[in-house]
């Protein structure tokens, strides 16, 4: 039965998925198959040096650490029942799971978009305010950063299953996306959504703008800093810092925006999917590049812990 009343007299729902065209169905599978293990490997892989190696036990890399497990759970929701419908062509979803993966998704999307400021947050104390920084993020501050994020996402994503959950879907269980998302579950129902839609666009337009504020904020003074550095090398320095986080910002507000913030007149499926693939699939898999790449701190973790590994199981000559 259903999650909250006997409300809706669907049971389970159809996900259309990405397309029907058969030819594009294995090729669909092994991209997104090798996109999700890299996904789960990079994040693991930087959780795993951010807790093995003590140099990077830093505030930034703290936020960095709880980013890729916001980005394994939030990927994880979504990626393997589109892996699946590849796979077997099975494309139902029942409702309590429906229900399970738009929690699951808001909940640690909304709770990326509260990292990202918090990490904005951090990069301005250590850019702007060096000598103050340690006194500012202190260890209580970055835990209470963190958890007012997470405490965020799980609250608003509790207001939308709430809300999304109590409608009638009684003319059609057909769900013209690969998961799912809030837009598409409104489209089928059959009671009033004028409710459901100011909620997502009030929240929606909340964490956007809010969190944007603060990352917005927070450069306008770091750029402020830097051009008054009299070192080019401190420039340099003080500039990749932000550089990484600056990406991973403009593509995740990017989509964001171009998904919920959209007049529903000016909505397109296809569009929708695509913007979709980007932060439910590629976003999470470009974080730990981004960071890692170019990062010299992570790279020499990298080499660090390998050599313990190696070393350990007798490897080395």
């Amino acid at each position: 039965m259903t999650l909250m009343d006997n409300v809706s007299e669907v049971t389970e729902f159809i996900l259309v998925g990405l397309t029907d065209v058969l030819e594009l169905q294995i090729p669909l599978l092994i991209i997104f198959t090798l996109i999700y293990l890299t996904t789960l490997v990079g994040n693991f892989g930087m959780i795993m040096l951010i807790l093995l190696d003590s140099r990077l036990h830093t505030p930034m890399y703290f936020f960095l650490g709880n980013l890729s497990t916001v980005d394994c759970v939030y990927t994880s929701a979504v990626t393997p029942k589109v892996m699946v419908k590849f796979l077997t062509g099975n494309n139902i979803i029942s409702y309590n799971a429906c229900a399970a993966q738009m929690f699951f998704f808001a909940a640690f999307a909304t709770t990326e978009s509260f990292l990202l400021a918090s990490m904005a947050f951090d990069r301005h104390a250590a850019v702007c305010k060096p000598l103050h920084y340690t006194t500012t993020m202190t260890n209580t501050m970055c835990v209470l950063l963190v958890t007012g994020s997470y405490i965020c996402g799980l609250f608003q994503s509790s207001i939308h299953v709430a809300f999304t959950f109590h409608l009638s879907f009684c003319h059609s269980n057909v769900v013209n996306h690969f998961f799912c998302d809030i837009p598409p579950l409104l489209a089928l129902s059959c009671s009033d959504i004028y409710t459901n839609e100011i909620v997502l666009f009030v929240l929606a337009a909340f964490n956007i703008f809010f969190t944007l504020l603060i990352i917005l904020n927070s450069y306008v003074f770091i750029f402020i800093a830097i051009l008054r550095m009299h070192s080019v090398e401190g420039q340099k320095k003080a500039f990749s810092t932000c550089a990484y986080h600056l990406t991973t910002v403009s593509i995740f507000y990017g989509t964001i925006t171009f998904m919920y913030l959209q007049p529903r007149s000016s909505h397109s499926v296809d569009t929708d999917k695509i913007s979709s693939v980007f932060y439910t699939m590629v976003i999470p898999l470009l974080n730990p590049l981004v960071y890692s790449l170019r990062n010299k701190e992570v790279k020499s973790a990298f080499r660090v812990v390998t050599g313990k590994a190696k070393s350990s199981l007798g490897l080395t000559h």
